[in-house]
């Protein structure tokens, strides 16, 4: 014959094999991560039932800046309101004002709960 060489055509290498396995590590990465750790502070919620309010008035007003109790700037909330309450179970009023986040409410629940008071109500 005459000698001419034969081509060969190059393959292409397929990414369709490569894309999906990409496609399946991103979902079970997705899948097994944890995004964040929330922490839950429970909340009882009653629904319109009406509570008897007993002894001093025990309002703790939450802003972005500090917290007062009965109108009055302190520091420590706990220690403010430890000769009004009687009993564990008294009520305290919470109300955010002025701005303050969720996360303000939060943190002026956080050592109140762990002060032992557990009757909490927050107001809007």
């Amino acid at each position: 014959m005459l000698g001419l060489t034969h081509q060969t055509r190059r393959r292409r290498i397929g990414l369709t094999p490569m894309i999906d396995v990409v496609f399946l590590l991103l979902v079970f990465f997705m899948l097994a991560a944890r995004f964040g750790v929330t922490d839950a502070i429970p909340v009882t919620l009653s629904g319109g039932t009406a509570q008897t309010y007993d002894g001093p008035p025990r309002l703790v007003t939450v802003l972005p800046d500090g917290v007062r109790v009965n109108g009055i700037d302190v520091t420590d909330p706990v220690a403010a309101l430890s000769p009004l309450m009687g009993k564990d179970d008294d009520i305290i009023l919470l109300r955010a004002r002025e701005n303050a986040s969720v996360q303000h409410l939060l943190d002026a629940m956080i050592p109140l709960r762990a002060a032992g008071w557990s009757n909490l109500v927050v107001l809007e």
